[in-house]
């Protein structure tokens, strides 16, 4: 098919999609044909398997394949490219949070999702097989007339206390409300606990979503700097002295957008603060289950003591789903569940019932695990890449799905923004997740995604014409 040159400093997956790329451009294989497997490829170029997967899902990722399960990758038919966007009516404006979280779902064509939150769709695709979805059918009293209760289907609500017991955090089904997903959960969290005029402290950088929601609460927003460690606790406590807020939002693992992990230490000191304060803790933990090994939690710590804890299924497991779900203790939980029942009644008894059979099963856990190796050699891949092209990183944090980088000293981060938007790359800058001034030039980047050579490309000719600009206006300045 071609040919692989192993002493070009080009890495091997990125050649194998170069030739890939040029194949389907020329019409080799036609819309709906069906590519060598994974395996075949690999043997014919005497590669690893991982290296036709990383082309494979650059190539998925840019709309050109489409991946059909056990049945392998396919050129992509133009009905199963992403929506026609004239169809499409646009949430927010262009690089706010609710822009950037409908750019990743509307998918547009040709759009390289560089800073996106979401995993592949080719890394989710055999999570959920056939086989669940037929048990969990089977498992409705009543089939598709099933009602699910407002609380949660109680089977799935038994899974989700036997899973966060696994995880140190004292839970029965009585502590859990299962959800729409974690921004449902935000949602929820909001509803009840949040009114206009309220204090209400995040973590700043932090998830954009959480921010504009909070905004749209007319809530007043303390944002208070997240570092490694976890939140400044000096600043932390002066903002609770200082804004008496009811509520505050921390993401204790794979902090979005920086994938900091908190310390043990940090966490303690932070729940004698807000014991002390009479703040209730929303601990956000979407992208926890992506960390290896066994960490620490607000919720483990406390106990549920004025901790709510929130995750979701959708990220790393199946955005088809919609399955999140919320663990407090009942003074808390009863708040919360009122507002479900005002906003959606209940939930989707089959979305449930396949989440129980799934947890039931085993195959979350690993389908984990594999995640976690897959994340583990995309994050050495493209942080390798991208300081090769001049980004820097203060601290990489332990895992998960993102990196925090900072650009040159000479490169202004919006004019790069909206030029890499003109060429078909989204880039998410600091300003989207933070109000610091010290993170004005930081860009969050999908480790899966970054590692792309359209990315590294663009970003090294980009920083080239960059300095020389700056590099001749310095001059221009001198002369005067």
């Amino acid at each position: 098919m071609f040919a692989l040159d192993r002493d070009s400093p080009l890495p091997l997956a990125a050649q194998i999609e170069r030739q890939l790329l040029a194949l389907l451009q020329q019409g080799r294989f036609a819309p709906g044909m069906r590519l060598p497997s994974i395996r075949q490829l690999a043997a014919q170029l005497g590669v690893s398997p991982n290296t036709v997967v990383i082309a494979y899902d650059r190539l998925v990722g840019e709309g050109w394949l489409e991946p059909r399960g056990t049945a392998g990758y396919f050129a992509a038919l133009p009905a199963g490219r992403p929506a026609d966007e004239a169809t499409l009516i646009e949430a927010g404006v262009e690089q706010d949070a609710v822009w950037l979280v409908q750019q990743a779902n509307d998918q547009p064509a040709g759009l390289l999702q560089a800073s996106s939150g979401s995993l592949p769709t080719a890394w989710l695709q055999d999570a959920v097989p056939r086989s669940v979805l037929q048990r969990a059918f089977d498992a409705l009293p009543g089939g598709m007339a099933a009602r699910c209760p407002p609380q949660g289907w109680l089977p799935l609500r038994e899974r989700l206390a036997s899973m966060l017991c696994t995880q140190g955090i004292a839970a029965d089904a009585g502590c859990v409300l299962t959800a729409s997903g974690a921004t449902q959960a935000i949602d929820l969290i909001c509803r009840a606990f949040v009114q206009r005029g309220d204090a209400v402290v995040i973590e700043d950088p932090g998830y954009h979503l959480l921010r504009a929601r909070l905004a749209d609460s007319g809530a007043r927003i303390v944002p208070v700097l997240r570092g490694p460690e976890g939140i400044d606790l000096a600043r932390f406590e002066a903002a609770l002295v200082e804004h008496q807020p009811r509520l505050a939002f921390i993401q204790t693992r794979l902090h979005n957008p920086t994938g900091w992990t908190a310390a043990p230490g940090n966490l303690y000191r932070l729940l004698s603060l807000a014991e002390r304060h009479g703040v209730v803790i929303a601990e956000d933990d979407v992208y926890g289950q992506l960390l290896p090994g066994s960490t620490t939690t607000l919720a483990q710590l406390s106990g549920l003591s004025r901790v709510i804890h929130y995750s979701s299924f959708c990220k790393v497991l199946s955005p088809a789903l919609r399955v999140g779900y919320l663990a407090a203790d009942a003074a808390l939980l009863q708040p919360l569940l009122r507002q479900k029942i005002f906003a959606s009644l209940s939930g989707a008894t089959l979305n449930e019932s396949v989440m129980a059979e799934l947890l039931a099963s085993g195959r979350v856990r690993k389908h984990m695990e594999r995640l976690q190796q897959r994340l583990a050699a995309a994050r050495q891949a493209s942080l390798r890449v991208l300081q090769d092209v001049g980004l820097s990183f203060e601290s990489p944090g332990q895992g998960g799905l993102f990196l925090w980088g900072r650009l040159p000293a000479d490169v202004e981060l919006e004019p790069l923004v909206k030029d890499a938007r003109q060429r078909g790359i989204l880039l998410a800058g600091g300003p989207v997740f933070s109000v610091l001034d010290e993170h004005a030039s930081s860009i969050r980047f999908n480790v899966v995604h970054a590692q792309h050579v359209r990315l590294s490309r663009y970003l090294r000719e980009r920083f080239e014409v960059l300095s020389a600009a700056q590099r001749s206006l310095a001059r221009i300045a001198r002369t005067r």
